[in-house]
This record gives C-alpha cells, structure tokens and sequence, in this order.
C-alpha cells in the first residue's frame, strides 16, 4: 500500500511540476510536455488522442481554441542548428479531455485522469466546464470524486471504530434511499453479483451519494464520533437528513433517478477499443 501511494504523489508532483503560468495568471500545460508525462513515445499517437479531444470539446459547444492553441518552438537538432517543432498550449480542461481520451491501460493515464479531474485547489472543473461535459463525462468525473471519497471515508470510519463496513455502508444508503440497502439498489437495478452500484447510476445519483460521503467524513472527524454504533447512525442521519433536502426542493428521490444503459465499466471497454482500432 505504501508504495503504491508513494507512486501516485510521484505522478501527481510529475503532472504540477510541468504546469506553466502566463503574465496573466492564467494555468496551461505543453502538450509534449504532457506526452512525456503520460509515457507516450511518439508525437503521431499523441495526436490522434489530441483530436478526439478537440473533437469532444467542440461537441461540447466550447471553442476549440480556447483551450488547444497550436504553438511552435524552437528546438535544436544538433550543430548548433535548430528548427521549429509543432506543439500545443493546453487549458486544464483540454488536460482533462485528453486523459480522459488515452490509453487507460497505462497507470500515468489513470492518475492523470484523477489529476485532472480532483485536484482540489485549482483543477477541479469549474461549473462552466462541467455544464459543458456529456452526461457521461459527468458520470466518469463523479464517479472518480466518489471513489476518493470512499477511500477518505472508510479511513474516517476507520478511526471510528468502525469494523464492519458493510453495515456501515449500508447504514448511509439506507438513509439516503428510504431503507434500502446496497443489495437492493442492485437488485432493484437488476444488476448482476457483485457488480458495483456507483458504476451503475447517473450523474445525479452520483452527486448525492458524493455528498452523502463528504458530509459523513465531516461529521465523524468534527464529532471526534469514537464508536461503530454512533458512526453508523451519522451515516445513516446524514442520507436521510439529505433524502429530506431532496423531498422538499422538489428533487428526485434517488431511487426515482433512471439507471443508465450501460455501466461506466462497459463505457471504459468501449472507449479502449476505439482507441485501439484508431491506432
């Protein structure tokens, strides 16, 4: 586990440390800079990803050129001679649709992914940008923003004195869906054993479990809560205290929400074979 951590940070510094800063303030990213980082070797397979970037920024209704400006620089080639070499500056969020366009098979891209998507100081998408995600992107976004907030959650529950984190899990569904537990989501989702309810909800049942997680983690660190029984009852509390929110702004209730068509795991499959059969 250790190591593993230790490998993520690495990465992380790896993606901050080759961010640049205009006279503006403003945040961007070369684009064989990023190449680098990623661990692609060629500039030709790079800009294949590239394209079905810009390709999903100008379907979002954004201007391509806000984001991916085509730049070159001088570079030497040897003999003191030099020459001039294509390359990009990128915005954050074409950062974003590039990871989230590449090779999801190599680890750099799956922590690019994470980078881009919840660094939580200045990369987190604004609302302007997240508007502009199709409703899968949305999915992807959240689901990572949930899948780190379980990780923080369970080391909160953790420190709780939680031991049985099914129960406790259950604890917070049940608050937030009226009762029903994770088995019943699925069940009622008619989803096969053992596959994951989160990768199998839309992007607004995604936000509500999102801040089902956050608002626990909150409560039991600001509580000091030091017993499973009462860290299983905030969780439970605050689902329903959110179910309740839901209710009377006239919201759908979670269970109400439609389950999308296809898993984010099979969106995944579909996305690494275009990549393949584009390359």
């Amino acid at each position: 586990m250790k190591e593993h951590i230790v490998k993520i940070e690495e990465t992380t510094k790896t993606f901050e440390d080759i961010k640049h800063v205009n006279e503006y303030g403003m945040e961007f990213w070369y684009a064989r800079e990023l190449m680098a980082a990623l661990e692609y070797k060629r500039w030709d397979k790079f800009m294949n990803v590239i394209h079905a970037a810009e390709n999903a920024c100008e379907k979002s209704n954004n201007r391509v050129e806000d984001h991916f400006l085509q730049v070159g620089k001088m570079v030497e080639i040897g003999s003191r001679a030099k020459r001039e070499q294509k390359d990009y500056t990128l915005s954050r969020y074409a950062c974003y649709l590039i990871v989230q366009n590449a090779d999801s098979r190599k680890k750099t891209v799956a922590l690019g992914q994470t980078y881009f998507a919840i660094q939580t100081r200045k990369q987190e998408l604004s609302e302007q940008e997240y508007n502009l995600l199709s409703e899968d992107d949305k999915r992807v976004y959240q689901r990572i923003l949930t899948r780190k907030g379980n990780y923080s959650l369970n080391l909160a529950a953790k420190d709780a004195g939680v031991k049985n984190f099914d129960k406790f899990h259950n604890s917070g569904y049940k608050g937030l869906y009226g009762g029903e537990t994770a088995n019943d989501i699925a069940k009622r989702k008619k989803l096969r054993y053992r596959e994951d309810i989160l990768d199998n909800m839309g992007s607004e049942e995604l936000a509500a479990n999102l801040f089902r997680i956050t608002q626990t983690e909150a409560k039991l660190k600001k509580d000091h809560v030091n017993t499973e029984d009462a860290a299983n009852q905030v969780h439970y509390t605050i689902g329903k205290n959110i179910r309740e929110v839901i209710e009377k702004n006239g919201g759908t209730l979670p269970e109400n929400l439609p389950t999308p068509e296809k898993s984010l795991k099979e969106l995944e499959k579909e996305k690494k074979v275009k990549f393949i059969e584009s390359n």
